[in-house]
């Protein structure tokens, strides 16, 4: 009797596990139910829904980030890190090749900047490359702009690279 009851729980917790994992991939049921408006903020390939969430007591937006993002879509895209095509361009360039590399990878995917749910920079020169990140990514971002976290580090791979982004989007 014990291992027939140890059994069906095993199955039981097997199929909220299955369960669990379909309503993931079949585009994320419980970020929809937790949505205070249903309508994308921003003009986005169907079905997919970005919203901004901005408490009161949170940094501004106005610097090219959202403190947090509830996003329902169909598809994850993982965007590794991307680096400028020209280390010896100025730093305004290597920003706009390192975005433009990123959209060409969400285009390839059926998407767009608009998808973007959020980035993670990592700066070699951090206090310089900030407020040039900062500028040039509202050039490539709409809002809700996507979360952001920015990082100084003392290396970057490969040699000669001092900036790399790395990005999630929500198809």
């Amino acid at each position: 009797m014990k291992a027939k009851s140890q059994c069906k729980r095993s199955h039981d917790r097997r199929t909220f596990l299955a369960a669990g994992l379909l309503g993931l991939a079949g585009g994320l049921p419980t970020l929809a139910n937790a949505a205070d408006d249903p309508k994308p903020t921003t003009q986005q390939s169907r079905a997919v829904k970005i919203k901004g969430l901005n408490p009161p007591d949170a940094p501004a937006a106005d610097v090219g980030y959202t403190p947090g993002i509830l996003a329902e879509g169909q598809r994850l895209v993982f965007v590794s890190g991307q680096g400028p095509r020209d280390y010896s361009a100025d730093l305004e360039t290597q920003f706009r090749q390192t975005f433009e590399r990123i959209k060409v990878i969400l285009e390839q995917a059926g998407g767009s900047m608009a998808n973007l749910v959020i980035l993670r920079a990592y700066f070699t020169h951090f206090s310089r490359d900030l407020p040039v990140y900062r500028k040039v990514r509202k050039e490539y971002l709409v809002r809700p702009y996507p979360a952001s976290t920015a990082v100084g580090v003392t290396e970057l791979a490969p040699p000669g690279n001092q900036i790399e982004i790395e990005a999630v989007a929500v198809l």
